[in-house]
């Protein structure tokens, strides 16, 4: 079959745009279609200036096909619709196959709202092979796991769930090559190595999937969790390395320190492929505070591994306990005092707002993490993301009344809503201003001494950057650093001596955050008059 791949655009931009998370899923998708013979056309919306329409028509122009697929997380709503109403005006003969988060989370109300011809439900690799198997010989639609469609009659109809695939190792590798990966690596700026290194050629990887914990605020499809071999891993990064010249890996794993005997080994090879490479690599990974010690962590830094990211979320043992959130503060409070000792750079997020949140219980976070975690620990305001299970309960308490509303006009943003069964909405605005005035009063903040557009760049919004670390005093120089509006940024570094976080930002951008509840309101109004107006040209 002729099948037209379409990657989301991830900016609401009508430019072309690198700065984005790699859609690995798709390039999984795109892997096993090939594999299964069919010929595959990729178009990354990211990598091209124009509005959806014009690039979608383009490519329908160029090639009669039978299938258009693609997918997105919750928030992606916008985008998807604008693709599927984009091909079924050019195109209406095409069908369309969506997956991702967005269908699999809220299948019949998105199903729906969006009308594909079919949804992909969770892990696609297995089931996009048997409905295009199926599709072909004109088969029972019904046989095939993890589907839904609409059949003869027009009935809704919702397949058997399908058993996770228990052998990763059987998976072929990532088609980065079909999905624009050469392009992507060529064109990134230094935001995606934390500003670690100037010039970054980041390789993402997944070497677990599921989690074996399943806290209430998060979504994961798969919960068994299962490992890729290590051989399986480091034949695919070998080939990477060797390919693109890859100097940064990211590990997407919710949960890579899950197995601590394979975390060692996997630091051990990572740290002989690094010898490989002129400049060696750095690495990045998502771990969790059970089990974590002193050796560890300089195990991992010695390895490359200079930055590590935490779902600590909150420092209250009772909502840690409401969140089946498998942790204790004391774990929390050793892995703080262990970083900042081992200087490893700490990426993680306190998130206020669970159910048993109580004013005790949020002044208890907030206060250790003013205490203690000294601006390095995100802090916000809990989000409940279809799938979840603080979703379905704002759903069935009547805090989420529109579904659908919510999933097309409020999921992307911020939502400060009353979740809690003992505060009073007056309390939990006031929380939001405590959080919202505690990141003004404790994030680090640096205005650059050195701001210039970078000479000899292809790209034209790459700036030279040069700020005294806060922490350390010493002089950071960054290069090829994207920003959108020199006059108005606010950007996340890492000091490439202590590994702490600090914000850069202009003196425009300090004024509004010191004056947040003068500006809070035109901003937001702004961001969605924009997300309106963008609807319009995507």
């Amino acid at each position: 079959m002729k099948i037209l791949l379409i990657v989301p655009r991830y900016e609401l931009t009508n430019k072309a745009n690198y700065d984005y998370q790699f859609p690995i899923g798709l390039a999984y998708i795109s892997a096993v279609m090939k594999k299964a013979g069919h010929e595959v056309d990729c178009l990354n919306l990211n990598h091209f200036n124009g509005t959806i329409d014009f690039l979608i028509k383009k490519s329908l122009n160029e090639k009669n096909y039978d299938i258009a697929a693609t997918g997105h997380i919750g928030i992606g709503y916008a985008i998807i619709e604008e693709i599927i109403s984009t091909v079924r005006k050019h195109s209406p003969n095409t069908k369309i196959i969506i997956g991702g988060a967005l269908i699999t989370c809220e299948t019949e109300l998105m199903f729906n709202s969006l009308k594909p011809d079919f949804g992909v439900l969770g892990e696609g690799e297995a089931t996009i092979v048997e409905l295009l198997k199926c599709l072909e010989k004109k088969g029972d639609l019904n046989k095939v796991d993890g589907i839904c469609y609409k059949d003869d009659n027009g009935d809704f109809k919702i397949t058997k769930l399908r058993t996770p695939i228990a052998n990763l190792d059987s998976i072929p590798f990532m088609d980065y090559e079909g999905v624009g990966y050469k392009e992507y690596v060529e064109n990134q700026s230094s935001i995606k190595s934390f500003h670690l290194i100037d010039y970054p050629r980041e390789y993402a990887i997944f070497c677990s999937r599921g989690c074996p914990n399943q806290c209430t605020f998060c979504y994961h499809p798969e919960k068994r969790y299962r490992m890729r071999s290590l051989d399986n891993i480091f034949e695919e990064l070998e080939e990477a390395v060797k390919k693109y010249k890859i100097n940064w890996i990211m590990v997407q794993d919710d949960l890579f320190s899950a197995n601590k005997e394979r975390l060692y080994e996997f630091c051990r090879r990572i740290k002989e492929l690094s010898k490989k490479v002129p400049g060696g690599i750095l690495w990045c990974c998502q771990l969790t505070v059970i089990g974590f010690d002193k050796e560890l962590l300089r195990t991992l830094k010695d390895s490359g591994c200079h930055l590590v990211g935490l779902g600590f979320e909150s420092y209250s043992s009772i909502v840690l306990k409401s969140m089946k959130k498998p942790i204790t503060p004391q774990q929390i409070n050793n892995m703080v005092k262990l970083g900042f000792e081992e200087k490893v750079g700490l990426l993680g997020n306190f998130i206020f707002g669970d159910v048993a949140e109580t004013k005790e219980t949020a002044k208890e976070t907030l206060d250790f993490w003013k205490n203690n975690c000294k601006g390095q620990i995100q802090i916000g305001f809990i989000q409940p993301y279809p799938g979840s299970v603080i979703y379905d309960m704002c759903v069935e308490k009547g805090i989420i009344k529109d579904r659908l509303d919510f999933i097309k006009n409020k999921l992307r943003y911020t939502n400060w809503l009353n979740m809690t069964d003992k505060m009073t909405d007056r309390e939990v605005l006031q929380l939001k201003n405590d959080i919202l005035e505690a990141r003004i009063k404790y994030y680090p903040r640096v205005i650059p001494f050195k701001f210039k557009r970078e000479k000899n760049n292809k790209r034209d919004n790459r700036y030279e950057i040069s700020v005294k670390c806060p922490y350390c005093k010493e002089i950071n120089n960054y290069k090829n650093c994207a920003i959108i509006n020199r006059f108005h940024f606010n950007i996340g570094m890492t000091c490439k001596n202590c590994y702490m976080r600090m914000y850069v930002q202009n003196n425009l951008y300090k004024f509004e955050k010191n004056y947040h509840n003068t500006f809070e309101f035109l901003r937001l109004t702004y961001l969605k008059t924009r997300a309106k107006l963008m609807r319009h040209f995507i």
